[in-house]
């Protein structure tokens, strides 16, 4: 435990992750309302939560390796400033087109979330480390869902550029906070951008627990953006419901978020493995819930209630085995945790933006039928790779910051 973080405390850090993470949330709820501003249909305004993903995906490969580099806590303050000026820009775009590149360039720079996230086994001695992510998590996770109600609700009563204001607002309001709250934390290594760049193949390379880990999150992650993605056009086609509604089903999945710290002390006790597994297990039985729920001969009302069940099931089940993933991978190498974060999340958020641009091309063309089916096989590809990984919850042993080097 470094003597620079240990009385920083854990919930800021969740919150920190919080206000990074919302940034490529708020949009999901508001594509219907976005694609009338520019007279645009679901199929096109698809791309503009696959760009904020794309975008979050290359801020992870470029950014998240300077916190093994640079002093972390004056980069989170420049990246939150930066952050807020990008979803300023985003309120402004004049066209589609616009619209999709300031929402990547915001995509790019809301990765601060995950030089912020490897503080936390940092705080903590290793037989915590799953607890610890889990608290943090937790924070990430209640941002990315209420970011879906805040858009929802403030589009709904504001409009939709309103809500990328604010939220600017809220970002530049946390630049001093950190400022006050954070002490510096300098790199625990002396260590070149280049030097960092260089080793993540070395680690991905070198671990075959980290190249697990990132398959089995890419398809959790591709298998849950098919369904908030697609979750306002569902309710817009079938119930004539707007976004504000889309957007309180984030209120209604911060029952399953909260599973985060559970499944963190689970991971501590019987292993990532093991909570992996059941993780996989809730996430399969969630959609194929979904998919039967929504062909059910019942009232809107239970409709609805129905699929408030099913969110908080399907969240439950993708925050498993979220935190059992980078419980383990924060275990591998702990002088490199900023990259093995950087590899992870990369191809995770990569999985993200595949889930949401196909589930749009199946809402197209078949609808919810489509949706439920391509989530189902991302899951059951993660289960098979999961089935027939590594059986320790060791990768490699860690290899030499000389070797990391090279």
């Amino acid at each position: 435990m470094s003597p620079t973080t240990k009385h920083t405390p854990l919930p800021f850090l969740g919150l920190a992750c919080a206000v990074g993470v919302s940034t490529i949330y708020y949009n999901q709820p508001l594509l219907l309302e976005m694609g009338r501003s520019y007279h645009a249909h679901p199929g096109q305004m698809g791309f503009v939560a696959v760009a904020t993903q794309i975008g979050y995906a290359v801020g992870l490969l470029c950014f998240v390796p300077l916190g093994d580099v640079l002093e972390r806590r004056s980069l989170m303050i420049r990246m939150y400033g930066a952050v807020a000026v990008a979803l300023l820009l985003v309120a402004l775009a004049p066209s589609l087109m616009w619209l999709i590149v300031f929402s990547a360039i915001a995509g790019m720079l809301a990765s601060v979330t995950h030089i912020v996230l490897p503080i936390a086994p940092d705080l903590v001695e290793d037989n915590q480390r799953g607890r610890a992510i889990g608290i943090v998590m937790t924070g990430l996770l209640l941002g990315i869902l209420l970011a879906r109600t805040f858009s929802g609700w403030v589009s709904k009563i504001h409009g939709w550029r309103t809500v990328y204001i604010v939220a600017a607002v809220i970002n530049l309001a946390f630049v001093p906070l950190l400022w006050r709250v954070m002490p510096k934390l300098p790199p625990k290594q002396p260590l070149r951008y280049s030097e960092a760049m260089s080793s993540l193949w070395t680690l991905f390379r070198t671990q075959p627990l980290l190249r697990e880990s990132c398959v089995l999150g890419a398809l959790v992650f591709a298998s849950f953006s098919c369904f908030w993605t697609t979750l306002a056009f569902l309710l817009d086609n079938h119930y004539g419901l707007g976004p504000g509604v889309a957007g309180s089903f984030g209120i209604v999945g911060v029952a399953g978020a909260l599973v985060a710290p559970i499944a963190g002390r689970f991971s501590d006790k019987h292993g990532p493995r093991w909570v992996l597994t059941v993780g996989g297990a809730v996430l399969a039985a969630s959609y194929l819930f979904l998919w039967a729920e929504e062909k059910s001969p019942v009232s809107m009302a239970l409709h609805l209630a129905a699929l408030g069940v099913g969110v908080i099931v399907l969240d439950a089940g993708a925050q498993m085995m979220q935190i059992a993933n980078q419980t383990r991978i924060f275990g591998l190498v702990p002088s490199a945790r900023s990259r093995l974060n950087t590899v992870y999340m990369t191809v995770y958020f990569s999985g993200a933006a595949a889930g949401s641009a196909l589930s749009t091309i199946a809402w197209v063309h078949w609808k919810w039928n489509g949706v439920c089916a391509l989530a189902l096989t991302f899951i059951g590809l993660a289960g098979l790779r999961h089935a027939t990984g590594h059986r320790g919850e060791q990768g490699q042993p860690a290899p030499s910051e000389a070797i990391l080097h090279a």
